[in-house]
């Protein structure tokens, strides 16, 4: 049987993709034994399990490697999706939390990036994820409990938790992980 995947890619993902096609193709075919095409037409990537494909989840982990990458995270990033067994992709709104207008959103998502994306660096580093801000959206790639720790940290700065605070969170919260490993 082949099962298929397809993954539609958003406009201003597409010259990216594009770009990075040989990056992103090699790792799906040569290590995952997929069969995948970019189709221009309808802008998206199909993926399907070929006759030497033995992996089961193979399938799975490849289409949500391309969706991380179509939703702007590096292929660096995206690629623990393949390797690792534990790593989930996460996505919520700011409205999910909070409905905010105006320039009370756009301060919410200045809190989330921080000054030079401070802030959200910080995050990641603390909690071990990757996290990409695509307007309203905020998308968090990482190991479950770590997406927690992450998904917290991000929901308190929407409530408008200073910043301060926040990393005195993370830091308490880091120190945890530490000791427990």
């Amino acid at each position: 049987t082949t099962d298929k995947r397809r993954i539609p890619i958003p406009h201003h993902r597409l010259s990216p993709l594009k770009r990075q096609w040989l990056d992103i193709y090699t790792p799906l075919v040569q290590h995952m034994d997929l069969q995948v095409r970019m189709n221009v037409k309808t802008r998206s990537v199909d993926i399907r399990n070929s006759r030497t494909t033995t992996d089961t989840s193979a399938l799975q982990k490849g289409a949500d490697f391309v969706k991380a990458y179509a939703l702007g995270f590096e292929i660096e990033d995206a690629m623990a999706l393949l390797r690792l067994d534990d790593i989930f992709l996460d996505t919520f709104e700011i409205k999910d939390v909070k409905t905010l207008h105006g320039d009370h959103l756009a301060r919410a998502i200045g809190r989330i990036a921080g000054k030079d994306g401070k802030t959200k660096f910080t995050i990641e580093n603390a909690s071990k994820t990757r996290i990409v801000l695509a307007d309203t959206k905020i998308h968090i790639l990482g190991s479950f409990q770590n997406i927690k720790v992450a998904r917290d940290a991000v929901v308190s700065l929407i409530l408008g938790s200073p910043p301060g605070k926040v990393y005195a969170t993370l830091r308490t919260i880091s120190a945890r992980m530490k000791e427990r490993f």
